[in-house]
């Protein structure tokens, strides 16, 4: 499972990059809500004229496994770390500030089930109200 998850984010940091997720694999390991929530950022990055810049640390943990259904579930807990993470005008390069109520290190909880493919990430939630 936590091998899906570094490659979702690995994906997702492309398609951040860029505003865009065409030319990534984040299909093959988010989907459902979580693809969804990562489709709407990045609607919004392209809108704005914005992408990122540089590596968000996070330091995944599984915090719940529940093998009793027909699709295994799992559950984990992500300290997301934005120190090394910048965001810029896609057409200039000028940094733009990060919000100053924006946590630099906040918690995000992850689910995932084990498709017949693998792992897959199904639901994404940071709540910046929980700092790590």
């Amino acid at each position: 499972m936590l091998k899906a998850y570094d490659s979702m984010w690995a994906e997702q940091m492309k398609a951040y990059r860029k505003a865009d997720a065409k030319g990534t694999d984040l299909q093959k390991y988010a989907t459902g809500k979580a693809l969804g929530k990562f489709e709407v950022d990045l609607a919004r990055m392209k809108q704005a004229g914005t992408v990122g810049t540089g590596e968000v640390g996070h330091e995944p943990k599984v915090t719940g496994l529940d093998t009793s259904g027909k699709l295994p579930t799992a559950t984990l807990q992500d300290c997301i770390d934005l120190s090394g993470w910048k965001a810029q005008r896609a057409e200039t390069g000028e940094p733009i500030p990060l919000p100053s109520n924006q946590p630099r290190r906040y918690v995000a909880t992850a689910t995932a089930e084990k498709w017949p493919g693998g792992w897959m990430v199904t639901d994404y939630t940071p709540d910046g109200a929980r700092t790590c």
